[in-house]
């Protein structure tokens, strides 16, 4: 759902620096639409704030299919702003605060390119959450990657990729929690991955996988042990 939102509370600021590398060229006219600035390193910084809400979100300004991930970070943004401007005051402030995490894997032009947006909210009472939601593209085909068309048709990759994130899931929770079949063999609770040369990365939200008290979490899962990759 989109919101109306006063164009003033779309004030931006910035201060985030990305080691050099090959991108694409940033595109300014997108990260101004969201509300901000492109700054070093090609990423962009929003910034705004009113009498009961701050909010604070950074992303790459050179992602090639950027109009997908501008759609989503206004979204959110959007509704972020019209639930705090609509809430009554508190002792802290509302926040909504996303940061990003990029990874590259392969060799020009069969490349492919992921950005993964890690989301913190709080908007009052018991309602704070964290998610996480990726964006992965290749840049050969100039299509974007989701994990249906990740593996050649008619494998199953999950029978190969569970037992390896049920392990490093396991090693990280010092709660001992159980990751069930029908959880962990759920295509619904890989779709946020990155990928790099030598292995696949799975992020979960709070809940997800583990118990919500166990907070986010990744699972590395080396292509090596998988089926190959489609893309």
């Amino acid at each position: 759902m989109r919101y109306p939102i006063a164009a003033a509370a779309l004030s931006a600021a910035v201060m985030l620096a990305w080691p050099s590398a090959p991108r694409s060229a940033a595109d300014p006219a997108s990260c101004a639409g969201a509300g901000g600035t492109v700054e070093a390193g090609q990423m962009c910084r929003v910034h705004a704030s009113g009498p009961t809400y701050t909010l604070n979100m950074t992303f790459p300004a050179d992602y090639p299919d950027e109009q997908a991930l501008i759609d989503y970070i206004t979204q959110n943004r959007d509704g972020f702003i019209n639930v705090a401007q609509g809430s009554g005051a508190r002792d802290q402030p509302y926040q909504m605060e996303a940061t990003t995490e990029q990874h590259t894997g392969g060799q020009p032009p069969h490349n492919t390119r992921s950005v993964v947006l890690k989301f913190f909210q709080d908007v009052g009472g018991s309602r704070t959450s964290t998610w996480y939601k990726a964006f992965n593209y290749n840049l050969g085909s100039k299509q974007p990657i989701t994990f249906d068309d990740l593996f050649a048709p008619g494998t199953t990759p999950l029978d190969s990729i569970f037992p390896i994130v049920q392990r490093d899931l396991n090693r990280q929770n010092p709660f001992g929690a159980a990751i069930l079949p029908s959880n962990g063999l759920d295509p619904s609770h890989y779709q946020n991955f990155a990928i790099t040369d030598d292995q696949l990365i799975f992020y979960f939200a709070p809940g997800e996988m583990l118990p919500a008290f166990a907070g986010p979490a990744q699972a590395q899962v080396p292509r090596n042990a998988i089926p190959p990759l489609a893309v």
